[in-house]
């Protein structure tokens, strides 16, 4: 079944079971397919530009959904970086992704897209993945077309797999998606901008589109001009994602307007939580080295802060069930 025929067949609550209140401890067991559904609407039928600030964890996760974002992206950069203390170079298994994937997915009702990377090997792998990660309850799946151990992006020694193997990559996760009895959107990226051309990464990501893939991605674009060829001139009515990283990388930054006149209809900021929070952590350490505490201005009060983990939910739960 296509994209647009799962988005018209999905169920007519989606939108609402997403956006439920989430006034008790556990947030509702909105399952990884209507999640889906979920940011299929987004994507192809709510008008304008989505941002989606990546998390790494269910506590960043969560911060994204209270801030009121519709979706988020689990970053593969991040997460490795969080949860192993190592660069996004293909060191961090499936494994480790997955049960992450799930963490973050089981503590919010926004949509979730989970960076799977290569997808851990060949296309028989690939399959695995896509299956693992909906089992996790994400809403969809990033797969990209670099070679193993992959490079992170906007880095270098970036080497990409042949055609051919990548548009199997992406077939197989189709196929994957298909052969189940659920969901999950395929955002299918590119890194042969920076590994070989330009006109090569967008030969590729009209073949993924062709494949089956849902949304598409090619990372490390040059140039303004070079965004509005990607939305322009290859695979219409597909979605384009485009990636703003913070800090200095080879995409120039544009502001949310400016990507929607691109034509860009989602976005993701793969940093800034977690490059915030080492900032803020340094300079705590620093505070507590000379033998001082953070300033209340730098801070939550403890009573703020036992609010955002869910302190006062559990308590409620707790009160529910006390034998009286």
């Amino acid at each position: 079944m296509g994209g647009q025929d799962r988005s018209a067949c999905a169920d007519k609550d989606a939108k609402s079971a997403i956006n439920v209140a989430t006034s008790g401890l556990f947030h509702p067991l909105v399952n990884g397919a209507r999640k889906a559904a979920r940011l299929r609407e987004l994507l192809t039928s709510v008008p304008g530009l989505h941002q989606a600030p990546c998390c790494h964890d269910a506590i960043s996760a969560r911060m994204v959904e209270m801030a009121g974002f519709e979706l988020s992206l689990m970053s593969g950069f991040c997460v490795s970086a969080s949860r192993i203390g190592m660069p996004d170079c293909g060191v961090i298994s499936y494994g480790e992704n997955v049960e992450q994937a799930s963490l973050i997915a089981s503590a919010v009702s926004i949509p979730i897209i989970g960076d799977a990377d290569t997808g851990f090997g060949n296309p028989v792998n690939v399959k695995r993945t896509v299956r693992g990660y909906m089992q996790a309850g994400v809403a969809g799946i990033l797969i990209e077309d670099q070679v193993m151990p992959k490079a992170c992006g906007h880095t270098k020694g970036k080497g990409v797999v042949s055609r051919e193997e990548a548009v199997m990559r992406i077939r197989a996760a189709v196929d994957a998606r298909d052969e189940c009895d659920g969901d999950i959107v395929i955002v299918a990226r590119s890194d042969a901008r920076q590994a070989v051309s330009f006109e090569e990464a967008l030969w590729r990501v009209q073949a993924f589109a062709d494949a089956g893939a849902d949304v598409v991605f090619i990372d490390a674009l040059a140039s303004v001009e070079e965004m509005k060829s990607f939305c322009r001139d290859v695979c219409p009515g597909t979605p384009k994602m485009a990636n703003m990283l913070e800090g200095g990388g080879k995409t120039p930054i544009l502001n949310p307007k400016e990507l929607e006149e691109v034509g860009f209809k989602a976005v993701v900021y793969p940093l800034s939580l977690l490059a915030v929070s080492v900032r803020a952590m340094q300079n705590a350490l620093q505070t507590l080295k000379k033998g001082e505490m953070p300033p209340p201005s730098v801070l939550p009060s403890f009573e703020e802060f036992k609010d955002i983990v869910g302190f006062n939910k559990y308590y409620a739960e707790e009160e529910r069930y006390r034998i009286k």
